[in-house]
């Protein structure tokens, strides 16, 4: 299966990094996948959405729900930079509050 689909590969990598996902569905089909790793140390959250292997989303909310850093693109691309996003409470991780956050839903 990863040499049909590479971006099951980068799927599981976030799975052995500690999310959890759920598929959403409309009308009986699979529309999107969801994503969120929770970090209780610091009340942060980060989020997937995945749409298409061309269509997808991630974002971080620190604890009052502010949106801290988010990016759009390829699955793969916006995998690799969550992986890439350094702890919450690391000194280089991103604070700035850009916006408020979507509500983040749990599994």
């Amino acid at each position: 299966m990863n040499a049909e689909f590479p971006e099951v590969r980068h799927l599981t990598n976030l799975i052995a990094a500690g999310w959890r996902f759920l598929p959403v569905h409309d009308c009986g089909e699979l529309v999107e996948i969801r994503g969120v790793r929770t970090w209780p140390s610091s009340g942060s959250a980060d989020a997937l959405t995945v749409r298409y292997a061309t269509d997808a989303a991630g974002l971080r909310v620190d604890h009052t729900g502010g949106l801290v850093w988010q990016h759009e693109g390829g699955l793969v691309e916006v995998i690799d930079r969550l992986l890439a996003l350094p702890p919450p409470d690391a000194p280089n991780a991103p604070r700035l509050v850009k916006a408020t956050g979507p509500r983040l839903w749990t599994p």
